[in-house]
């Protein structure tokens, strides 16, 4: 017996359709951001970088990569797995893998404040700036839900 039979087939269709909305929401900032790092070295200027600054480009380079990565990935593996009957599973992968997506894309998001932060102002500025989006990241993204789900039981 499938996984499918412990639920409605319209039931995992609506969540499967909530899913991939919630896919292209995403997915044009993480387009947007991908296309502006792939630019930046190529800039004029970038040979006065820091090694610091270097290093936290790369570093938001990567998640980058890695949140497009993810965040593309369920909607492949749906196309893989078109019609074999297996949404509960597919649902479930999915889901994994949105959230390590989104995961990714706000760890980028972070380096680039702090990149950006550090090229217009000072480190001491960059850190403070980053600390503060860190955070705004961490709770709007991350504990808002999960508080919910704490105080839910």
């Amino acid at each position: 017996m499938s996984d499918d039979s412990e639920r409605s087939k319209g039931e995992l269709d609506r969540e499967l359709i909530e899913l991939l909305n919630e896919l292209r929401v995403a997915l044009p900032g993480v387009q947007v951001l991908f296309a502006f790092l792939l630019a930046v070295p190529f800039a004029n200027g970038w040979q006065r970088v820091t090694d610091f600054q270097r290093d936290v480009f790369f570093v938001a380079f990567l998640c980058t990569a890695a949140a497009t990565i993810l965040l593309i990935a369920p909607s492949i593996y749906h196309r893989l797995r078109w019609r074999e009957h297996d949404k509960e599973h597919m649902l479930v992968t999915a889901n994994r893998l949105t959230i390590a997506g989104s995961a990714f894309l706000a760890f980028a998001m972070i380096a680039v404040v702090l990149l950006i932060t550090d090229l217009l102002f000072s480190l001491g500025w960059a850190i403070a700036a980053t600390a503060l989006i860190a955070v705004a990241f961490g709770w709007f993204w991350y504990g808002l839900a999960l508080l919910r789900r704490a105080e839910r039981g």
